[in-house]
C-alpha cells in the first residue's frame, strides 16, 4: 500500500454524525440519559478521531523518511550517472587508441604470416641444398692400385679424397704394379727375389729383395655433419688472371663490401686452394642471402668485368669415418733394396727382371722406387679396368 492509499484509509476512518444526531435537530424533548447516550458516543468517536491522527502522524513520518530514502537514492544515482559519464569521456580517446591498436595488430599478423612464409621457403631450400651435398653414409667397395705416382711429402697414410689414398713410401723400397692381379699372386708367393744387376751400370752381381703384399685401409662408412653458413657465400666462375691471392680477395672484398653492390662489411675472406673458389663471410645478416637471390653477378677485375656465381657455402665436419683393411690385388712392396745404384739404373734392373715370365713375373704397368734415405708419398687410385 501507498503512502496516498495509507492517508486515503486513515481518513476513510473518520467518523461522521448523522444529521438527524446533531444538537441543531435534536428534538427538543431529549432526556437526560439520551443525552447521556449521546455523550458516550461522542467520547467513542473522539477516541477513534485521536486514534486516526495519530496514526495519520506516523504515517506522515514514514512517508518523509521513504521521501529522504528517495531522495539520497536519486542523489547516488545522479553521482553515478555523472561518474560514468565522465569515465566514458576519458574512455574515448582510448578506445580510439584501441582500434589503432587493433589495426595495428591485424598489420602485424600480416607481417608475421609473410615472413612465416618466407621462412617456409627458405627452410625448404635448405634442406634441399643439404640433400643435395649429403654424403651417403656407406661407400661402396673399391678396389685400388699404384700407378707410379710418388711425391715427396711428410704426412703418411693420409686419406685425401676417396678413391685417392696416399701411403709412405720408405727409402729402399720400390711399388710394382702388374697388369694382371695373377702376376702379383705369383711374385708374392715367391716371396724372396734375386735381382740381377745391370753390368753397363757399373755393378755387377745380384741383390736380394723382399715381396710384401700392399694393405690400405679404406673408408667403408662415411658421415658427414654439413652446415649451412646464413653469412658466407661461395664465389665461382673466377677467371684465371695475373693477380696474386691477396691482390683478388682486396678487389672482391672492396666489391662486395658495398651497399650499391647488394653487398655489406666483409669479415673475412679465404681463397680455397684446391677448387679456386672463393668464400666471403659477411658481418651481417641477410646480406650473403640477398647475393644468394641473385645467383649471378657482374664483378669488375682490372679492366674488364667478369660474371662470378654466388652460391650457398656450407662447411663439413665429419662425425664418424669406419675403415676396412684391403689388399692391392695387382700391387706388391718390394723392400730391401740396396744404395747400389743410381735411381735410374735401379729402376731399370727392376722392371726388366720382374717383366720376365721366367722370374714369375709379367707385363708391369707402373713402378715406383725410392733409394735408400729418401722418403716418398705413394698415391693409390681407383682400380677401373
Amino acid at each position: 500500500m501507498t503512502d496516498s492509499e495509507e492517508v486515503t484509509g486513515h481518513q476513510e476512518s473518520f467518523v461522521r454524525l448523522p444529521d438527524e444526531l446533531t444538537l441543531e435537530n435534536s428534538p427538543p424533548e431529549m432526556t437526560p440519559e439520551r443525552l447521556q447516550q449521546e455523550i458516550e458516543k461522542c467520547k467513542e468517536r473522539c477516541q477513534a478521531l485521536e486514534q486516526d491522527r495519530l496514526e495519520l502522524g506516523m504515517a506522515k513520518e514514514a512517508a518523509e523518511q521513504k521521501t529522504q530514502g528517495f531522495q539520497r537514492e536519486a542523489e547516488f544515482l545522479r553521482g553515478k550517472l555523472e561518474k560514468e559519464t565522465s569515465l566514458s569521456r576519458e574512455l574515448e580517446p582510448s578506445s580510439q587508441e584501441l582500434c589503432l591498436a587493433k589495426a595495428g595488430r591485424d598489420k602485424l599478423l600480416q607481417e608475421k604470416q609473410k615472413l612465416e612464409k618466407e621462412l617456409e621457403e627458405l627452410e625448404e631450400r635448405r634442406v634441399a641444398w643439404e640433400q643435395q651435398a649429403k654424403a651417403p653414409p656407406s661407400l661402396p667397395d673399391r678396389k685400388m692400385l699404384f700407378k707410379g705416382h710418388v711425391t715427396e711429402a711428410e704426412d703418411v697414410n693420409a686419406l685425401v679424397v676417396a678413391p685417392r689414398i696416399q701411403r709412405a713410401l720408405p727409402g729402399g723400397s720400390a711399388l710394382l704394379t702388374f697388369e694382371e692381379p695373377e702376376v702379383a699372386q705369383r711374385i708374392l708367393e715367391m716371396k724372396q727375389h734375386e735381382v740381377k744387376l745391370d753390368e753397363s751400370a757399373g755393378c755387377e752381381g745380384r741383390v736380394r729383395v723382399q715381396a710384401e703384399p700392399v694393405e690400405l685401409l679404406l673408408p667403408s662408412a662415411l658421415e658427414i655433419e654439413l652446415k649451412l653458413s646464413d653469412r658466407c657465400v661461395l664465389l665461382s666462375s673466377l677467371p684465371r688472371l695475373d693477380l696474386s691471392e691477396e691482390q683478388l680477395l682486396d678487389k672482391l672484398e672492396l666489391f662486395f663490401s658495398k651497399a650499391k653492390n647488394g653487398g655489406g662489411e666483409v669479415e673475412q675472406r679465404e681463397l680455397l686452394r684446391d677448387s679456386g673458389h672463393v668464400v666471403l663471410t659477411f658481418a651481417q645478416d641477410g646480406v650473403a642471402e640477398q647475393l644468394m637471390k641473385k645467383g649471378r653477378i657482374q664483378v669488375p677485375i682490372g679492366k674488364r668485368t667478369y660474371e662470378l656465381k654466388v652460391t650457398p657455402y656450407m662447411s663439413g665436419q665429419i662425425t664418424d669415418l669406419q675403415v676396412r683393411p684391403s689388399v692391392c690385388a695387382k700391387t706388391v712392396l718390394l723392400s730391401g733394396i740396396p744404395d747400389i745404384l743410381d735411381e735410374e739404373s735401379m729402376r731399370d734392373a727392376l722392371e726388366i727382371h720382374f717383366q720376365k715370365p721366367s722370374r714369375g713375373g709379367g707385363e708391369v704397368d707402373a713402378l715406383g722406387y725410392v733409394p735408400v734415405g729418401g722418403q716418398g708419398l705413394a698415391v693409390f687410385e681407383e682400380d677401373t679396368d
